[in-house]
């Protein structure tokens, strides 16, 4: 799930809080009950992709690699293909070498499994929102929870209780690390730009996203800046590679560049906007683009 585009936030204070409940243990199991039907991504929109039937590409992705490790942290590279899939059972048999799937609803068999074929595996998770049909809902205290960000069963987190964040957070990265996973894609890291409920700042949401960077490079995982363009200058030192929805679509594509400039790969998808439209400007900033629909199942037109 993406965030909404530009909007204050604003809402109560939330300055209560209490002490969180105990964080329950994360199993391998392959689906959290309650997930809902949609994918727990996707645009600031909600205007409906084209109807294409779901398939992947014939051919071998068209890629330099999986990226480097500097020290124990992987990252992709520019250009790498990689494949992003949310919802249902992953399909394995897409020809990328990366692979970005959600990090509670697969085990560490499917993670297993994409390393046997040569595959890099990015770990899905939420960040910046309450979702109530995880397994660990109930350990995330009243005082965390803001406005309703769109998608069912979901609310803001009031990031500025890093004290009170940061414990579930490591147990969710915990959980990736014992999956086998080799990087995090941590959602909604931009709450200070929508109505989460809380008046957010933008230092409020560089502390807390550089807590989640720190938290997952503790654990020897690569992470990624999941869209939040404008605060990239002062991060791309924090995170390892980009992950963006509908920089196309609101030409916004240029910002993402700190990042290629470091060799660091900038994930990107559109939904709304045919591949044939932005596919030669993502080719000359060396993005990782392609097309996805909204509920980003197996189906991908890569550039």
């Amino acid at each position: 799930m993406a965030s909404a585009c530009g909007s204050d936030g604003g809402g109560d204070d939330g300055d209560a809080t209490p002490a969180p409940q105990p964080v329950p243990s994360l199993s391998d199991a392959t689906s959290a009950p309650g997930s809902p039907s949609g994918s727990p991504s996707g645009p600031a929109t909600s205007a409906s992709p084209g109807s294409s039937a779901p398939g992947h590409p014939s051919g071998p992705a068209s890629s330099p690699g999986t990226g480097s490790t500097t020290g124990a942290i992987w990252h992709p590279a520019p250009g790498t293909a990689w494949q992003w899939q949310l919802g249902g059972s992953v399909d394995q048999s897409v020809d990328v070498p990366v692979y970005d799937i959600d990090g509670f609803e697969n085990g560490a068999d499917v993670v297993a499994a994409l390393h046997a074929k040569g595959r890099k595996v990015i770990c899905y998770v939420n960040a910046g929102s309450w979702e109530s049909f995880r397994p660990d809902a109930a350990a995330f205290p009243n005082s965390v929870e803001g406005s309703g960000n769109g998608w069912k069963g979901e609310k803001w987190l009031d990031i500025r209780q890093l004290d009170v964040l940061r414990p579930l957070l490591a147990k969710r990265f915990d959980m990736c690390k014992g999956k086998g996973f080799d990087a995090v894609e941590p959602d909604l890291l931009d709450a200070y730009v929508n109505k989460s409920g809380f008046p957010l700042t933008a230092d409020q949401q560089l502390a807390f996203n550089r807590m989640v960077a720190g938290l997952a490079h503790d654990r020897g995982l690569g992470v990624a800046l999941k869209n939040d363009l404008d605060q990239i200058p002062a991060l791309v030192n924090d995170f390892d590679f980009a992950v963006n929805e509908q920089c196309a679509e609101y030409s916004e594509c240029d910002k993402l560049t700190p990042f290629i400039q470091q060799g660091k790969a900038v994930l990107h998808v559109e939904y709304n906007v045919p591949n044939g439209q932005y596919c030669g400007r993502s080719k000359q900033l060396q993005l990782s683009s392609m097309e996805k629909h909204l509920e980003l199942d197996a189906w991908r037109q890569p550039c």
